[in-house]
């Protein structure tokens, strides 16, 4: 099991969990043309985590990317910038800049070798 975290990301957890839902479970060769063809701010930063992750992979255990799946996609809410907007009659009200904590963890593909065999012993 692989990790690799951004911490306190300016975007809300709600808007981050809609790109973290398009690559959950997916090989990380496809989730990368998702993230790389997806138009939203997540987008692009999530990527950069997705290749931290395979480069941790890479750096630790010799593995390459073709073998790892995303087991887990975690988007949750970081804290929170209180700003306050100006109104009439001398009011204020409050801004609320929200953050996100993104955490992705890779894993190994399991390969089954019953399968396989069963698949090679057809294919002849």
């Amino acid at each position: 099991m692989y990790k690799a975290k951004l911490n306190n990301f300016r975007v809300s957890a709600r808007k981050g969990r809609l790109v973290a839902d398009l690559i959950r479970g997916k090989k990380v060769n496809e989730a990368r043309v998702v993230l790389k063809f997806t138009l939203k701010k997540t987008a692009e930063p999530m990527l950069n985590l997705l290749n931290s992750a395979v480069a941790n992979a890479e750096n630790i255990d010799k593995v390459k990317a073709e073998d790892l799946f995303i087991s887990k996609v975690i988007v949750n809410e970081g804290a929170t910038y209180k700003r306050i907007m100006p109104r009439a009659r001398g009011t204020a009200n409050r801004i609320n800049k929200r953050t996100s904590h993104i955490e992705i963890e890779l894993d190994k593909l399991v390969k089954d070798k019953k399968n396989e065999s069963q698949s090679a012993s057809k294919n002849i």
